[in-house]
């Protein structure tokens, strides 16, 4: 069955780039996510002989924005060089930031606004922005107003060390209380998923990474990073641990249940710097620019689910319209890239998508989406070896998703995924 179109121009994929994927701490530490991004933007313009001149528009991902940056895709894309004319914003979805980027630039194309447009992510979480609480906060606001040395007496009086105290990003959802960790144990327990079954599916991330990387498929995806001191090329992720064990794995204490947890450092993703970028065209707009045209975007689809129980189960409900949206059903999708916040919301996707009473009771359908061949997702390894640049995963995913149907010669693929406040992304692709 072929696949329908977006609604208005057809929209292709013409290449995509990522930086190093490095564990945060590591070699990126010491840079700023904007330039990490335009490292990406830089790459895949070179890589695809664009010019810059040509790019009517920069859509970016993040999630933990840098204060002196806080339109990260427009310092990327002036870093990167693109002409000072060319507009660009920045976009947050949480984990879903870079999905929702893309979806912006294909419906700026189908829809005539735009002809060519770079879309995609960077995040450090090396660098995440912490900051002092309200009071002390509020007291440096009304410091700019100080004349003297009695005001800053004054504006010091009442403070306590409390106070002082740093600010950080929450790792929570707000709506909720509840860590996408906890929230992914209560989902492994809801849904009987084991503690073996998730060590498995991360054993099987890594082991998968390791293998691709070694066969070479990650170089036309990967961009060299150089940084100082040294200005040696990085050319590789540097989370893949292609030599675990499930032994190993199964050594890891839970994290957010001590005593009858499943969810393991192991079993989930690592804080992580990176940044993604895409390139899509309408189709006219590639043939004049000789772009070649690698893959048409059939649909896509954002869905919001209820942030308690279902927080991480966005990509069923998405994955679910999307493929109603093109016209397609799930036996016919060659290539699956289902991100890996954790092992357990990939098994609970797999699972939920074959169940027919969730599927009538949940998403209002007759029958269940469909039976999805595992051997068909993240065939190249996930999140959970590769590491997860918050808003840097989606273009990654989509990169990749792209590289396999050719490699593969599939002619449906499928991206998806999760993100806090129970949104779920799905595009479905086809070649």
């Amino acid at each position: 069955m072929a696949a329908k179109n977006v609604h208005g121009r057809t929209v292709v994929f013409a290449g995509g780039c990522r930086t190093p994927f490095l564990r945060a701490g590591a070699a990126f530490a010491d840079v700023m996510a904007y330039e990490l991004g335009a490292m990406a933007l830089r790459g895949l313009l070179d890589r695809t002989g664009l010019d810059p001149a040509a790019v009517d528009r920069v859509v970016m991902g993040t999630v933990l924005a840098d204060p002196r940056t806080t339109n990260l895709a427009r310092e990327s894309a002036l870093a990167a060089g693109l002409p000072a004319s060319c507009p660009a914003f920045t976009v947050t979805a949480a984990c879903a930031s870079s999905n929702v980027a893309v979806s912006g630039a294909v419906e700026a194309i189908a829809s005539g606004a735009a002809d060519v447009v770079i879309a995609g992510g960077a995040e450090t979480l090396s660098d995440a922005p912490i900051r002092f609480g309200r009071e002390v906060r509020k007291r440096l606001i009304r410091s700019q107003k100080a004349k003297g040395v009695l005001d800053w007496v004054k504006l010091l009086q009442g403070l306590s060390l409390k106070d002082l105290a740093p600010d950080t990003p929450a790792i929570a959802e707000f709506s909720t209380g509840q860590t996408m960790g906890q929230s992914a144990e209560r989902l492994a327990k809801r849904l009987s998923l084991t503690r073996e079954a998730q060590d498995r599916w991360a054993l099987r991330s890594h082991r998968k990474a390791a293998a691709a990387t070694r066969a070479g498929l990650y170089v036309e995806q990967v961009v060299p990073a150089r940084v100082p001191p040294s200005f040696g090329p990085i050319d590789a992720d540097d989370g893949i641990r292609g030599d675990t064990t499930l032994a190993k794995l199964g050594a890891i204490p839970p994290a957010f249940d001590r005593a009858f947890g499943t969810v393991t450092a192991g079993n989930s993703s690592f804080l992580t710097d990176g940044a993604a970028a895409c390139l899509l065209a309408s189709a006219e707009a590639a043939e004049r620019l000789g772009l070649a045209p690698r893959a048409r975007v059939a649909a896509t689809a954002l869905v919001a689910m209820e942030p308690l129980e279902e927080l991480l189960l966005g990509p069923v409900a998405a994955v679910a319209k999307a493929l109603d949206r093109a016209g397609v059903p799930a036996g016919e999708v060659g290539v699956w890239e289902v991100h890996e916040a954790f092992a357990a919301p990939v098994l609970a996707f797999l699972k939920l998508l074959a169940d027919r009473s969730y599927c009538r009771e949940r998403l209002g359908r007759k029958d269940a989406v469909g039976r999805i061949d595992p051997k068909r997702v993240n065939a190249w390894g996930g999140s959970l070896a590769l590491g997860h640049p918050f808003g840097a995963t989606g273009a990654r995913l989509l990169t990749t998703c792209v590289d396999r149907m050719e490699r593969e010669g599939a002619e449906i693929g499928v991206v998806t995924t999760c993100a806090a406040g129970a949104l779920g992304h799905a595009m479905v692709l086809a070649r």
